[in-house]
């Protein structure tokens, strides 16, 4: 508890130096929100999501959990995304990923750890469904790479899947579901190539991207 004090201390000087460079500042962000992005992304205290992408308070909707996943019974998620789509009409929906990712390790090498194993069963789930993907002459770090790439990939798919996004492509909304992945080790994105605009692109796409995976072995 001691250091809390710090962290209040921290939020003055933070406070005093953003007004000093934009006066008006707190006052424009208070009147309203109208961020063009949804960043559905890991809550790794390593991957702070505005940021990484350079954008202010106010410009990017954030959703961050364990091993970034879409899950259709999450209704925390799901909130945050019909928020964003429908009240806010963000443009787009970003999943990223990250390497180095504690939860991708874990389901990987099947770790007990209690309660959050139920959560990190979905993670399972994709490497059983993707096993073709996974080689013998694959390192534990290339395995754990692999899989959370294709954790981003598959959490695209279950954004775009969800009624909240074919809701929105059906009435005409301009609306891109796209999947990235950030590598701890020199802070840059990677864009996986996988960013869907309409429902009927989605089963393509997917296919073509997973392709792409497996024959650059990356």
């Amino acid at each position: 508890m001691a250091h809390l004090p710090d962290l209040l201390s921290n939020n003055r000087t933070w406070a005093e130096g953003v007004k000093r460079r934009d006066p008006g500042f707190f006052e424009g962000l208070a009147r309203q929100q109208a961020p063009r992005y949804l960043w559905i992304g890991c809550a790794d205290s390593r991957v702070p999501a505005n940021e990484i992408v350079g954008l202010r308070p106010g410009e990017l909707f954030v959703h961050r959990n364990v091993a970034n996943l879409v899950v259709h019974s999450d209704l925390n998620c799901l909130s945050v995304l019909q928020y964003a789509v429908e009240v806010l009409r963000v443009e787009h929906v970003i999943v990223c990923g990250h390497y180095g990712c504690s939860g991708v390790d874990v389901a990987w090498k099947r770790t007990p750890l209690g309660l959050i194993d139920n959560w990190l069963r979905h993670l399972q789930d994709v490497a059983e469904r993707h096993a073709q993907h996974f080689t013998r002459a694959m390192t534990e770090a290339q395995a754990t790479d692999r899989l959370a790439e294709l954790n981003v990939l598959e959490q695209v798919t279950n954004v775009c899947r969800t009624t909240i996004v074919l809701d929105a492509w059906r009435r005409g909304q301009s609306l891109g579901v796209h999947g990235w992945i950030y590598r701890l080790q020199d802070g840059l994105l990677r864009d996986l190539g996988l960013s869907v605009t309409r429902e009927s692109a989605l089963p393509d796409e997917h296919r073509r991207v997973l392709a792409s995976l497996s024959a650059n072995g990356r």
